[in-house]
């Protein structure tokens, strides 16, 4: 399968390129290298030494003997730089990872939340506008987010991306109907979310494109068995308050004894998946493509969930660090239940990679062996939500 990886450079991005390259896929990687970018602007590092790109392809193809190209196109900007690749490539499939992944960036001031819009929003029409010019049949597969239902309790499973409901017309009559789920988004980052999946309803109701939308947990973990190959090779792990997932800077933080940072009383409920099995949903919905008509699949693409408390107490027994509760950086209740329905990747297989098996392991492996890497300035928050909880910091 041909198969081109939008933000292939990205935590998420880069491990997918290496495993669908060892399955012997032609994948060529576009991206704009803006992560690293990003790092320089925050003045901050991943705590793994990250290789050029240059570096991580040509010690993949000295590892492996295979070969990965990499275009750098500023997918929301250059449109015919991306439009001449489709149509020279002909891929099978598309993988949509070239989007400002953190909340916190995405409120981090009037540039933050204007940079997070432009890049995404444009970033999804220009790919959807040019597979509709180049006249290719292409399976958008695209990485979404749980964000995307908000911070709040639902009080109910929410299910795989669509809602049935039944309506009571003026007549009397029953009317069913099965509708998006509704979103709540809880950043301008979700919220961005929340408009891909509009975009992607309405090209795949007016052109009949192919879309599989994973609505993605929390990622945790690090390595991949490809990323574990060569150091040069290795995948990024954030710890910083903008763009380090929660679990992951638990992990760091215990490593170099500082205590765990919890925002507000902890009672947030989260969905999670680790990396490894983020890519294999990635390849389940690469191979399980739905049909032209069939609409927009969406997966939960998530394996367990848990309150950020109960995280802390975990890796505070694990490794006897403290717990520091700081005020709440987001706009969000204290508390929220979360219940999830993940059942279709499931049902194709996938076996989840449990915390209680790897959290351990991560920790010595990673957050230990590179703690040096640290820069603790950069761990308390420095993105707030609302003006008044800046002015409260």
């Amino acid at each position: 399968m041909k198969v081109i990886v939008l933000g292939g450079d990205g935590f998420c991005g880069w491990p997918t390129s290496l495993y669908l390259s060892k399955k012997d896929h032609e994948v060529i990687i576009i991206d704009n290298l803006s992560r690293r970018k990003i790092d320089l602007e925050l003045g901050v590092n991943s705590l793994t030494p990250i290789s050029f790109i240059d570096e991580r392809i040509s010690a993949w193809k000295s590892i492996s003997g295979k070969e990965i190209r990499f275009e750098n196109i500023d997918i929301s900007e250059n449109y015919q730089r991306l439009l001449n690749v489709i149509n020279e490539v002909k891929p099978d499939a598309i993988i949509h990872f070239a989007e400002q992944r953190a909340a916190p960036y995405s409120m981090k001031g009037s540039y933050g939340k204007r940079y997070t819009v432009n890049n995404n929003l444009n970033a999804t029409n220009n790919l959807l506008a040019a597979i509709v010019e180049s006249g290719l049949e292409i399976h958008v597969v695209h990485l979404g987010t749980m964000g995307v239902y908000g911070y709040g309790g639902a009080g109910m499973k929410i299910p795989e991306g669509y809602l049935k409901i039944k309506v009571t017309n003026e007549d009397g009559k029953d009317i069913s109907k099965e509708i998006l789920y509704p979103p709540n988004p809880g950043s301008i980052y979700h919220l961005t979310k929340t408009q891909d999946a509009l975009m992607f309803a309405f090209y795949n109701k007016n052109d009949q494109i192919k879309i599989t939308d994973l609505h993605q947990g929390i990622v945790w973990g690090t390595q991949t068995e490809e990323t574990e190959l060569d150091l040069r090779l290795i995948n990024r792990f954030d710890y910083d308050s903008d763009y380090g997932t929660v679990l992951n800077r638990f992990l760091m933080q215990a490593a170099i004894g500082y205590p765990l940072t919890v925002y507000g009383t902890g009672g947030q409920t989260r969905a999670f998946i680790h990396i490894k099995d983020s890519i294999k949903c990635i390849e389940l919905a690469l191979n399980n493509p739905p049909n032209k008509k069939d609409g927009v699949k969406i997966y939960n693409q998530m394996t367990e969930t848990h309150r950020l408390i109960d995280l802390a107490n975990i890796i505070s027994k694990l490794t006897n660090a403290e717990i520091n509760y700081l005020p709440n950086p987001r706009n969000e209740s204290e508390e929220n239940d979360l219940i999830v329905d993940n059942q279709c990747f499931i049902n194709l297989g996938l076996k989840p990679t449990k915390l209680t098996d790897a959290l351990l392991e991560e920790i010595k492996e990673i957050a230990n062996k590179f703690s040096a890497n640290c820069i603790k300035s950069k761990i308390v928050p420095s993105s707030f939500w609302t003006r008044e909880q800046e002015l409260r910091k």
